[in-house]
């Protein structure tokens, strides 16, 4: 059985201090969790998205999935490297999460993607932030984190891609049915 209090360890990188090392582990448990959250929500959407568009939708989700879930490797790798032991569980997601479940089951195409651009900008902002920590002390986690949220953009960029029109107006988008931002 996996320990839900394990402890970390007694190293980190050369070049940080132990508190330092650990202090941006912790950091990443966070993005962890966001990540995490974020894969499962895509492919929760990816499955029960229906409508109009629905086949370019669908397909557009599944590379984000695989990417989303390689950043979630790559994340809990880095925070190993430190010397912080990476917590996947379920339960400790739930828990600590700050943002609202995502509120869609079965929903048309539009809603889905407005649904999921405000994930993203929870997400984005989120990871942005954290950047902006990471930056301080460990430039080897900001570069990942930079790369990470490069891609996190571009995804929100191929979702408002399909709710923007000609004149460049996002329709639909801004905030989830609940009303509030998810994802951070």
């Amino acid at each position: 059985m996996v320990s839900k209090n394990a402890t970390n360890a007694k190293y980190t990188v050369p070049g940080l201090s132990l508190s330092e090392g650990h202090k941006v582990g912790d950091l990443l448990q966070d993005r962890l969790h966001a990540l995490n959250d974020l894969q499962l929500t895509l492919k929760h959407a990816h499955w029960n998205v229906v409508g109009r568009d629905f086949i370019g939708v669908h397909q557009m989700l599944d590379p984000q999935i695989e990417l989303v879930r390689a950043m979630i490797d790559e994340t809990a790798e880095r925070m190993a490297t430190l010397g912080v032991s990476p917590n996947g569980l379920p339960g400790a997601l739930v828990e600590s999460r700050t943002w609202e479940d995502y509120p869609l089951g079965r929903a048309g195409t539009a809603e889905h993607l407005a649904a999921l651009d405000s994930v993203y900008d929870g997400v984005v902002s989120s990871q942005r932030e954290a950047i902006s920590v990471a930056g301080e002390l460990d430039p080897i986690t900001e570069d990942m984190l930079i790369g990470h949220t490069a891609q996190l953009e571009l995804f929100q960029w191929f979702m408002r891609a399909h709710l923007e029109d000609n004149a460049g107006n996002l329709h639909e988008t801004g905030k989830t049915p609940s009303g509030t931002k998810a994802g951070k």
